[in-house]
């Protein structure tokens, strides 16, 4: 199926609807929040602290999420996980515009926000073969990298320009109406009744979806190495600014290098919809050495040029490897599992990335900035090496799972 073909099927419009208005409204959850900490008198130290209770209930439910998502309706998971974003960040529109909000208050409901988060993506990855055949999913999934990639490039630029012409809490009003409009896509989908599940235990439902993921050491290696590399790239996120605030010029130039990663993932996501890899986890660690390329740059002292065309191949990498990655797991993942295996892909490659972001700061001040960055980009590198030394890796093929055997 070509791109034409995979957007005449009206469930995926209003599933490809859906979910890229609500990614648009997850980034601008991030600007819009922080701003709204400091028109209330926060400090730096508030704004890291309410960030991060975003953060965290959405990395402890997505494990939650999987097993929900594999017990009813994906369609009536996504649909209860965009209300709740609605009810959580229209409260806290609504008490910033009255002039009733406290830091603590903007801090919990954010965590609701977070929560919704963690139970809408494992249910997302599910619901996309329920209304796209096998053949259709490599497109189906580019496309929605490209609204993922859209959304990374204009939501934060929405968010500043409302929080800058009528404040944060218009901002964040705008934030829960995107995903009322999420929502009303996803309810408005027609899609068939999966035969009924003899729901079991939580825990033995978690345990079931863990064992789905021992079963395959493809699955279980590629998680491993996502928790290493996001541990990695955490030294980008921690350390860059600091260059560029010694180096590069300030905070302008270090926007632009991060402007070009959104518009590097944009053309990879193009791209990605007549990507069909042979050897399909291969391309995607080759994908992400791409990914590694900004650590390295920035650890030879680059130019803001070179920098940013090192981000734009990043982005491009990533958005190629992710939409592989995703064709790949929903082909290959029996379909009663597919959200709990998901929602363990989820938590390996996020729950780790709080550590990335504090370990390097305090390691660099020991060995050295640069010294650090080399040292991320190696490791970064290794885990690579590792991944492909993982024969069922090497061998799964690109055919649809009834024409490929399970490793």
């Amino acid at each position: 199926m070509t791109t034409r073909d995979v957007l005449r099927l009206r469930e995926f419009r209003l599933l490809f609807a859906g979910h890229g208005v609500s990614v648009f409204g997850n980034r601008m959850v991030a600007v819009a929040l922080a701003f709204a900490v400091l028109e209330l008198g926060g400090s730096a130290s508030e704004v890291g602290l309410v960030l991060a209770a975003s953060f965290v209930p959405g990395v402890a439910s997505v494990l939650v999420g999987g097993v929900i998502a594999d017990r009813i309706s994906r369609q009536t998971v996504m649909v209860a996980a965009d209300l709740l974003r609605v009810g959580s960040q229209g409260a806290m529109a609504a008490l910033l515009i009255s002039g009733a909000a406290e830091i603590w208050m903007l801090a919990v409901l954010a965590g609701v926000t977070g929560a919704g988060t963690g139970l809408f993506n494992p249910a997302a990855t599910g619901l996309l073969p329920e209304v796209v055949p096998a053949e259709g999913l490599q497109p189906a999934n580019a496309l929605r990298s490209t609204a993922a990639s859209v959304s990374e490039i204009l939501g934060p630029v929405t968010a500043g320009l409302l929080v800058a012409a009528a404040g944060a809490g218009y901002a964040i009003a705008a934030d829960a109406a995107t995903f009322a409009i999420s929502a009303a896509c996803l309810a408005a989908m027609h899609v068939a009744k999966v035969s009924d599940r003899q729901a079991g235990a939580f825990l033995s439902e978690l345990r079931e979806g863990w064992m789905a993921v021992r079963a395959r050491r493809w699955v279980w290696a590629c998680i491993l190495y996502a928790a290493v590399a996001n541990v990695m790239w955490g030294a980008w996120t921690a350390l860059g600014p600091v260059i560029a605030d010694r180096d590069l010029g300030g905070a302008g130039p270090w926007g632009t290098v991060l402007g070009a990663v959104g518009i590097g993932a944009l053309l990879g996501s193009i791209v990605a919809t007549r990507v069909r890899p042979s050897r399909p986890l291969v391309f995607v660690a080759f994908m992400e050495a791409l990914f590694a390329l900004p650590l390295a740059f920035l650890a030879a002292g680059a130019s803001v040029p070179v920098l940013a065309l090192g981000a734009a191949l990043s982005g491009a990498g990533l958005m190629l490897g992710m939409s592989v990655w995703e064709t790949t797991f929903q082909r290959e993942i029996p379909p009663e599992s597919l959200s709990r295996v998901a929602s363990y892909d989820w938590f390996g490659s996020y729950a780790v990335y709080p550590i990335g972001l504090a370990i390097w700061g305090p390691l660099a001040g020991v060995i050295g900035i640069h010294t650090a960055l080399w040292l991320a980009f190696g490791l970064f590198l290794a885990s690579l090496v590792a991944l492909l030394a993982v024969p069922e890796v090497r061998r799964l093929s690109g055919f649809p799972r009834a024409q490929t055997p399970v490793a």
